[in-house]
């Protein structure tokens, strides 16, 4: 008996060791892939703004493509779409919350006008396309078919962005013209793809160290999603949002969270399912709770955003409260 607890302990201890290293690999790997891919594009001319709004949102939502796509391959869609609803409410809820905890937003940014009723519409149509319990091909090519939508129209709305916010993203995401050589164009490749691969590699330490405790704890795949591998795979956006905050760079940190999380459901779930190869069965739990309620969360932010075009800190405080309840929710009922 003591030997099989033992054994049990042993192989526990190691599911959260790949775990935490799988985390560890994603938060280094996206950083690379975002320095490397938005210098890059930069480098390539694509404006500043294109690439803090497109490159870098696109970017650090490429642990949930990559979770997602380990996930599906291995069977846990319940996981690979918990895994989106999770960190689409750590954004907005939890990021953003503290975000405003640390210094009220102040918004000059038009696109939250765009972000926040998309991100409703997505996860709307999310839980239209997953209400029978599953997410077809044919809902991959929709969502993902949207996603190209809807940043031509970000393309056509960052052009329309006033002179300060032009000035910001420039101050942070424009190349200067010895950045451009063919020996610098060369590194920054290299650093995106160094990046791709260390975020591959990471995600599958990660899904097979979560798949197991799941397991060992007896929790569901989507618990673990939206939990533990959400927050997770959240380190970038919250690593980029809080430095973006303290350098009171207020509409690159909002831009790119939102973008990021429109960039989640449309994308990344709809190259998920394309890339599996075959539908995701979802936990009923996802489709009924925690689908609808990312759409509610999209929702409730944009009277928020759009009255005074401030979130102040009490208004922070409340969306961190309200994700705090949230997950004692979750922990609640697996108990």
């Amino acid at each position: 008996m003591g030997g099989h607890d033992g054994l049990a302990s042993t192989l526990m201890a190691a599911d959260l060791g790949w775990l935490a290293i799988g985390l560890i690999a994603l938060v280094v790997g996206s950083e690379w892939l975002v320095k490397g891919g938005s210098r890059l594009a930069s480098g390539l001319g694509i404006s500043p703004i294109l690439v803090g709004l497109t490159v870098v949102s696109i970017g650090t939502s490429m642990p949930e493509l990559a979770v997602g796509l380990r996930a599906a391959a291995s069977g846990n869609g319940s996981l690979a779409v918990g895994n989106i609803a999770g960190t689409n409410i750590v954004n907005v809820l939890l990021i953003l919350g503290l975000s405003a905890l640390i210094r009220p937003l102040s918004l000059h940014l038009r696109t939250p006008k765009l972000d926040l009723p998309m991100m409703t519409a997505a996860a709307l149509l999310l839980w239209l396309l997953a209400a029978d319990g599953t997410l077809a091909m044919s809902g991959g090519a929709v969502l993902t078919v949207a996603a190209l939508l809807y940043t031509a129209v970000l393309i056509v709305s960052a052009r329309r962005e006033s002179q300060s916010v032009q000035a910001e993203f420039a101050d942070e995401y424009a190349t200067p013209v010895i950045g451009r050589s063919r020996g610098a164009m060369a590194r920054e490749l290299a650093l995106l793809l160094v990046g791709i691969v260390v975020v591959v590699i990471g995600a599958d330490w990660l899904v097979g160290g979560a798949v197991g405790v799941a397991q060992t704890f007896g929790v569901s795949d989507a618990f673990i999603g939206l939990t533990v591998v959400a927050i997770g795979t959240s380190a970038p956006e919250l690593a980029t949002t809080l430095v973006a905050t303290f350098r009171g760079e207020r509409d690159i940190a909002i831009g790119n969270l939102l973008g990021s999380s429109v960039y989640n459901i449309l994308l990344i779930l709809g190259l998920t399912v394309l890339g599996a190869g075959r539908p995701l069965h979802l936990d009923p739990d996802l489709v009924r709770i925690d689908i609808p309620l990312m759409a509610l969360v999209a929702l409730v932010c944009i009277p928020i955003f759009l009255t005074g075009r401030r979130v102040s800190r009490r208004e922070g405080g409340a969306m961190v409260a309200a994700y705090l309840a949230y997950l004692t929710f979750l922990v609640i009922s697996q108990t």
